[in-house]
């Protein structure tokens, strides 16, 4: 296989050049688009193995080719059971063709709402899954930064299906002494020392699985606001509540293990390996109970497939921390964005209350 070669990344021999890749695979239908990519899925002509495989023009790559280099370094060096692993690469004249291990079972938010049975256990058994597959990247000096719902997917339909991390398109290598500053991320789920636009760490990931954990118990997001600046500033400030009625019925150890995670100084966050040793994971303190009812619920009406496709984009942070100068003002003119040709979030609500895009 190509990632086998062992290099870098950056040479030759990581791709295997062909001239038409339907030598190789019949393609199907589209499985995805991105913002210079779609994703196929197609089927191994030699073998019938079946793949996704991300079809990205080399005319979109002009001026984004470290980007997707750096995809492909971070994939290349990945192995393990709840991260959707890079089978090969190939290159023709016109295409970059990366082929992808197929997980079939669906979104994470779709498989909670089809379920009549959705309990906090649920919630920690998905959680303590991420966790391992990020603690294993963090191992090795990998930090994800664009964690989300939208990214966990289920490797086949079967009820128990392990949960699968996927799209590393902004993924980040830490070098030796290399400080992050970037900013990158969704909005809602993104770090307050990134939207601060200070250097950081690791530490982003966790903030944004506290986040992926609170949206699993109660079904709308912690931050919600009509307009960005205040979005962003109860983000800064880690202003969010367990909101009553909907986290009435939901542990004590589950609220311990979420603030845990979503603490604002980074410093003081959990890791992933004190996370895994959390109760609400590693012990008996997850519930049983039922919360199926509530919390489809408020998934259907604050994460509606047709909207929250639209809404989150990999990379809006980056675009819309650039339009509205977040590091130099947090003022009015974060109030009247300039338009944007690509859907980007304007705003989490609280649980029913519209989501507006530009």
């Amino acid at each position: 296989m190509a990632r086998e070669n062992g290099d870098t990344g950056r040479g030759e021999t990581w791709k295997k050049q062909v001239d038409d890749i339907k030598k190789i695979f019949d393609l199907k239908e589209i499985l995805g688009t991105g913002a210079f990519s779609e994703v196929v899925l197609a089927q191994e002509k030699l073998t019938g193995r079946v793949f996704a495989v991300k079809c990205i023009p080399k005319k979109a790559l002009k001026g984004k080719e470290s980007s997707i280099e750096n995809e492909i370094a971070v994939l290349r060096r990945i192995k393990h059971e709840n991260i959707v692993a890079l089978e090969d690469i190939y290159e023709s004249p016109d295409h970059l063709y990366l082929i992808m291990q197929l997980v079939s079972g669906g979104e994470l938010f779709d498989r909670i709402v089809e379920k009549g049975f959705y309990t906090e256990k649920d919630a920690s058994t998905l959680i303590r899954q991420v966790l391992d597959a990020v603690n294993y990247l963090h191992r090795m000096g990998i930090v994800h930064r664009d964690l989300k719902p939208e990214n966990l997917l289920y490797f086949n339909p079967q009820d128990e299906s392990k949960i699968m991390i996927s799209d590393f398109g902004l993924s980040k290598m830490e070098g030796n002494g290399d400080v992050m500053s970037t900013a990158c991320g969704t909005p809602g789920y993104v770090a307050p020392e990134v939207l601060a636009q200070k250097p950081y760490s690791k530490a982003v990931d966790c903030w944004s699985i506290g986040v992926i954990a609170y949206i699993l118990l109660c079904g709308y997001p912690p931050f919600y606001d009509e307009n960005d600046s205040k979005l962003f500033e109860q983000i800064l400030k880690a202003d969010y509540e367990f909101d009553a009625p909907y986290w009435d019925d939901i542990s004590d150890s589950a609220k311990d293990f979420i603030s845990s995670l979503m603490e604002k100084d980074p410093t003081k966050r959990f890791t992933c390996e004190q996370a895994l040793r959390h109760p609400w994971i590693a012990g008996d303190t997850a519930l049983c109970k039922n919360i199926h009812e509530s919390v489809s619920r408020q998934i259907r009406k604050n994460f509606a497939k047709s909207k929250w496709r639209q809404a989150f984009n990999a990379t809006a942070v980056v675009r819309h921390m650039r339009r509205l100068q977040l590091g130099s003002s947090m003022g009015s003119s974060m109030d009247h964005p300039s338009n944007s040709n690509s859907a980007t979030i304007t705003g989490h609500r609280r649980p029913g209350s519209p989501l507006k895009l530009k």
